[in-house]
């Protein structure tokens, strides 16, 4: 259902309710979230955890709710005729027809314009690279003394001292005395800082104060501050406020601590952590250097039992060349056996051979006196075929057959004729003789049977 067109229909009259629900929904959907301030008057905190209240001026005045999942998060406790801003949601309690808002956040007025001093000061700052992670050092890990910027009767003072004195009693620690809020309290924070950096008494600095409202906190937000936490070269750890309060400072320094302690805490290492662990070391060398020696003992225990007196060495040694010197002897002896023993069989076998030698140069000889007359015959043989041959081939030569009174024509091209049909009337021909040749023009043919 529109509820926009309900106030267009003529002449429609309507229920109450229809007028409420369409009222809500008109509001509700053109009125944005949006920041009113004014003055807290008919507080009721109800059982349930919700507040009721009506903001108001010198004018007019609205009703105002702030549900408990919403108000848990209020740090002050509240009362009447306190001055807040507050971002609500505008609403209409339909049972009663009563406008409203609903309260998200609240704050006590005038913050608003130090949240925008604090987040134009922060992207400023972290713009210029005041906040990257790269620039931050590393805190000394034992701090030959500690200093310690805040207010001499701040309770955050006391806080760092009795932190540093039970976690490292004999850490020195140095105050450079600066009031931590106030007109004109960050610039004497940030001369505070300075000073400390000009004596450079200190291997590290913790700059801190209590908890308080964004206003007692609020020299920690000042550029000036900023700039000099920046500029320090002994690295600073910041500790300001309680857990939940952050500032520029926290930002700009090396490390943030959420409270004095805290950083107290992350500056010295904890005596009883580094007894324990020097425990552990010696425990750790005593096992490491019982393990050595018994190595040690068990080396040498083995080394004694191969070591062997010179004369002895030497004893071993004349009966291993002894021992050697009969292998030698016996190997000598056994290859010269051999050897004689094979010189002997051959000089057997070449004498037994010497006979088998004579039949075979007579064998030989036989057979070259064959080979020669083959030789001979086969040649005479060869010999006859080719005059043979030489015969035949003399009776096949065209020169001999031209002799006999024969010829050869040759057409133009330079083909033999062997048909009349091959040549035409008029054409000439070339006759080779059996001495030279001539050419001629055919005048007339004929065809043989």
């Amino acid at each position: 259902m529109s509820y926009d067109l309900i106030f267009q229909e003529k002449n429609r009259v309507l229920r109450v309710a229809e007028l409420n629900l369409a009222i809500k929904h008109l509001i509700e959907n053109h009125v944005p979230l949006l920041w009113v301030r004014g003055e807290i008057s008919n507080l009721v905190k109800a059982a349930s955890g919700h507040l009721y209240f009506s903001l108001k001026d010198e004018q007019a005045q609205v009703r105002c709710v702030m549900f408990r999942h919403k108000s848990q998060y209020i740090e002050r406790p509240l009362s009447n005729g306190q001055l807040v801003e507050v971002l609500a949601i505008a609403s209409l309690y339909e049972q009663r027809g009563d406008f409203q808002l609903t309260v998200e956040q609240m704050r006590p007025a005038g913050l608003g314009v130090l949240y925008e001093q604090f987040e134009r000061l922060k992207q400023i700052l972290s713009a210029q690279g005041l906040f990257a992670s790269e620039r931050k050092r590393a805190l000394p890990r034992y701090p030959r003394r500690v200093g310690v910027v805040t207010s001499p009767q701040a309770a955050a003072l006391r806080d760092v001292l009795s932190t540093l004195k039970l976690r490292l009693p004999s850490v020195p620690v140095v105050l450079y005395p600066t009031p931590v809020q106030g007109q004109g309290s960050a610039e004497k924070i940030a001369q505070a800082i300075a000073v400390a950096n000009e004596r450079a008494e200190c291997d590290v600095l913790i700059v801190c104060r209590g908890g308080g409202s964004i206003e007692d906190l609020w020299a920690f937000n000042e550029e000036v501050v900023a700039r000099a936490i920046a500029a320090s070269a002994i690295p600073i750890v910041s500790g300001v406020g309680h857990e939940t309060d952050f500032t520029i400072a926290d930002f700009v320094a090396d490390e943030r601590a959420p409270t004095p302690t805290a950083a107290a805490q992350r500056v010295v290492p904890d005596r009883q952590a580094l007894r324990a662990g020097l425990r552990d070391t010696a425990q750790h060398l005593q096992r490491a250097l019982r393990n050595r020696l018994n190595n040690a003992a068990q080396t040498l225990d083995y080394l004694q039992r191969r070591v062997v007196h010179p004369a002895q060495q030497l004893q071993r040694q004349s009966q291993q060349l002894s021992q050697l010197q009969q292998r030698l002897q016996r190997a000598y002896a056994h290859q010269s056996a051999q050897q004689d023993w094979h010189w002997q069989a051959v000089a057997q076998r070449m004498s037994s051979a010497s006979g088998l030698f004579d039949k075979q140069a007579e064998r030989c000889a036989r057979l070259a006196q064959r080979l020669v007359g083959a030789h001979r015959a086969l040649h005479s043989q060869h010999a006859a075929r080719f005059e043979s041959a030489t015969q035949q081939l003399s009776l096949l030569d065209p020169q001999h057959v031209l002799a006999r009174g024969y010829s050869l024509v040759l057409n133009q091209d330079g083909r033999l004729l062997s048909d009349a049909a091959q040549v035409a009337v008029g054409e000439q021909v070339r006759i080779t003789f059996a001495r030279g040749w001539a050419k001629a023009e055919l005048k007339d043919k004929g065809h043989t049977s």
